[in-house]
């Protein structure tokens, strides 16, 4: 890990510090995977280098770790008590650096920063005399960085918390946020509860009219929706603020600012309130893989080099992305990016962080051209970036450590082993990894293929194949399937016929039938199948119509994709109606099972000809007919547990806009044969295209 300070350096380099430190768990990891055991060395290896760093955090830092990642607290600018204001900054290259705003009336060289050594800068700037501050609130400020070659750069503070934009410029600008009378949240984070159902979203996508809505909005008219439905986890993406709109919150531009876009900081500490009081827990989708090129209004050239926050050279740019890329040897690094997780913890409340582009982090390749096939050479090898791999153990360890309630959700599709373990195994740390190779498979299956040629081995094979003791978060689809230049599962199923036939009163559809009965039993089978946490992209749970595409020039800036049309649920007439209200009650029927918390399924039927699925978990007994054409009655299925039992969720309720095929009063009743490995059997009726789940009766 480099560091400007001599002292920090020194203790870095130590030949002892470099000594191996085993993990204190391997051996339960290794139970696991024995097959990890040939990589015992290099697993050990970079659990040292993760107690290495934290070891010299903790030496190094006054405060320790604990202050280290709290450093928003005098990095930045704020107003003390007695009005003086305060300002530290970390610009290595700068020669000179000013502070400058409306309360100066941009006098750009009256406030001059002191240098306090190793890149460090301090200016403080004394109250009024009756006591007020010089810099009222919400009055715009700017840094101005003097680089080697003596030009005055404008830039924004690295740690700004605020930052506006104004309607005809591109460009951000950082304003001094200190109300007189902060937010005061009146709920508690809920506890941490043993398995997700999220809901993904956006905030500004979040209402049926072409704009742009607001915190205040989606906490009113969206948040009991969600709860409604049976949800207990929003993951809110797009909120650190980034300059492009259309970049869905991914060219990060200032890390510690929530967007101006919808509303104020406080407005955001409201709707995490709101959530909490609801039971929701909020997780963050947190961008630390990448941050924006831009320089005026973001972190790139901030002291006028290429360097900095980030590798100098090509190893700092994603040539897929056009974006920066950290240097997590720096030490100032990891103070901005582990204080700016426990920012958004302290300040909004969050209760955990859903990390974007883990896969792009793990990798010096990021990820570009590997096809990932499993092969143990590829997670221990050159390609694995451990300064990276060491970031995301601190940070892991870090936020549990200080918050027990956290939850950590790493978006990474390579399968390294042990990323979901705990780091005392010598795993990363992270509570769920995201299932991505699910959502790839079903749409991959609706484009090139029917469903009278799906293979349900394959189907089980990919929902099943997950890596054992690491938690998964599955989904049929997100935000990616719904973007502009693909189709979410309802539009390739039904295409459109969405336009036309979606209507009660219309006639009869085949596309609309097969469209509504399939993107049921998808959801279902891969909620109950797929995982231990289950997401779904807002509007999906109801087959959201359309695409989602930002404004942008290509679409003459227009607004009419970059919205969800909620209002199709409330018309009355519209089977939109119908699938929303099969997501509320898959959900609540996991509420009340609790499958998603249960061992992994036991599989006991995966029949080709028949196209029928069954397998077992928390005591249900989830039966899939696949075949498009093809009814049986006295089907004969496996049941592990003797007894009655009836049916009690059917895709083909009259609720879900089914054909009501099935009489829900029959009980059934298992004989003591074995069958499909199962110790018991029992003959059902499964219509085609129909999904049924039995529970035994109490």
């Amino acid at each position: 890990m480099a560091s400007t300070d001599p002292e920090v350096a020194e203790t870095a380099a130590d030949p002892e510090a470099a000594e191996t430190v085993k993990a204190p768990e391997l051996q339960r990891l290794l139970e696991i995977d024995p097959y990890l055991k040939d990589y015992e060395k290099e697993i050990n290896r970079r659990y040292s280098e993760f107690c290495s760093c934290l070891e010299s955090i903790e030496a190094n830092e006054p405060g320790g770790l604990d202050k280290f990642t709290k450093s928003y607290e005098t990095f930045g600018l704020h107003v003390l008590s007695d009005g003086t204001v305060v300002c530290r900054e970390w610009c290595p290259a700068a020669k000179e650096l000013y502070l400058w705003g409306e309360f100066n009336d941009w006098n750009r060289h009256q406030f001059k920063f002191t240098s306090s050594g190793f890149g460090k800068w301090e200016l403080t700037i004394p109250p009024h005399p009756e006591g007020t501050s010089r810099i009222p609130h919400n009055t715009l400020v700017k840094l101005s960085v003097v680089d080697k070659n003596g030009s005055h750069l404008d830039r924004l503070s690295p740690w700004a918390r605020y930052v506006t934009r104004h309607e005809s410029s591109v460009i951000f600008d950082q304003r001094l946020w200190n109300p007189p009378m902060p937010y005061q949240f009146k709920n508690q984070h809920p506890p941490k509860p043993d398995r997700l159902r999220i809901y993904e979203c956006h905030v500004g996508i979040s209402s049926p009219e072409g704009k742009i809505a607001t915190y205040k909005y989606f906490a009113k008219n969206v948040l009991p929706n969600i709860a409604a439905l049976g949800y207990n986890s929003i993951q809110l993406m797009a909120i650190m603020e980034h300059a492009y709109y259309a970049s869905f919150g991914y060219q990060v531009t200032s890390f510690f600012a929530a967007s101006s876009r919808y509303g104020t900081p406080d407005e955001l500490k409201e709707l995490v309130d709101v959530a909490h009081g609801l039971g929701i827990v909020v997780l963050l989708d947190v961008v630390h893989s990448h941050a924006s090129k831009n320089n005026v209004d973001g972190l790139n050239q901030f002291d006028g080099t290429n360097g900095c926050f980030f590798h100098d050279g090509v190893r700092g740019e994603h040539k897929l992305w056009g974006s920066r890329l950290f240097d997590y040897t720096q030490w100032e690094v990891l103070r901005f990016l582990l204080s700016n997780l426990r920012w958004w913890i302290e300040e909004y409340h969050f209760d955990g962080f859903r990390f974007d582009g883990a896969s792009s982090m793990l990798y010096h390749s990021h990820g570009i051209g590997e096809e990932f096939s499993g092969r143990y050479e590829d997670y221990f090898g050159l390609n694995v970036d451990t300064e990276s791999l060491t970031y995301l153990m601190l940070a892991n360890y870090m936020l549990h450590h200080f918050y027990p309630f956290v939850i950590t959700v790493a978006e990474e599709v390579s399968g390294m082993p042990a990323l979901g373990r705990p780091i005392e195994e010598g795993g990363t740390g992270f509570d769920y990894r995201l299932a991505m190779a699910v959502p790839d498979k079903w749409i991959k299956l609706l484009k090139e293929s029917t469903d009278d040629d799906w293979n349900m081995g394959d189907i089980v094979w990919t929902l099943t194949n997950r890596r054992y003791g690491e938690r998964h978060i599955v989904y049929a689809e997100s935000h990616d399937q719904a973007l502009v230049g693909d189709k979410t599962i309802a539009f390739w199923l039904m295409d459109k016929e969405m336009y036309t036939h979606m209507s009660v009163y219309s006639e009869q559809s085949f596309v609309i039938d097969r469209g509504l009965a399939l993107h049921k039993m998808i959801r279902l089978i891969t909620h109950a199948l797929g995982g231990e946490g289950y997401l779904n992209f807002m509007g999906n749970e109801f087959g959201h119509p359309e695409w989602l595409d930002f404004p942008r020039v290509g679409n003459n800036e227009s607004y009419h994709y970059a919205r969800r049309q909620y209002n199709l649920l409330s018309d009355g007439v519209l089977k939109y109606q119908y699938l929303n209200n099969f997501d509320r009650d898959m959900n609540h029927l996991e509420i009340k099972y609790a499958w998603l918390a249960a061992d992994q399924a036991y599989v006991s039927r995966k029949h080709e000809g028949d196209k029928v699925i069954v397998f077992e978990r928390a005591g249900l007994v989830f039966v899939f007919n696949f075949h498009p054409t093809k009814s049986f009655t006295d089907y004969k299925i496996g049941v592990e547990t003797a007894g009655e039992y009836a049916i009690v969720l059917d895709t083909d309720d009259g609720e879900y806009f089914g054909h009501k095929l099935i009489d829900h009063k029959t009980r059934f009743f298992t004989c003591g044969e074995p069958w499909d490995n199962r110790n018991n059997h029992m003959y059902i009726y499964i219509p085609s295209r129909v999904a049924l789940v039995y529970a035994k009766v109490s």
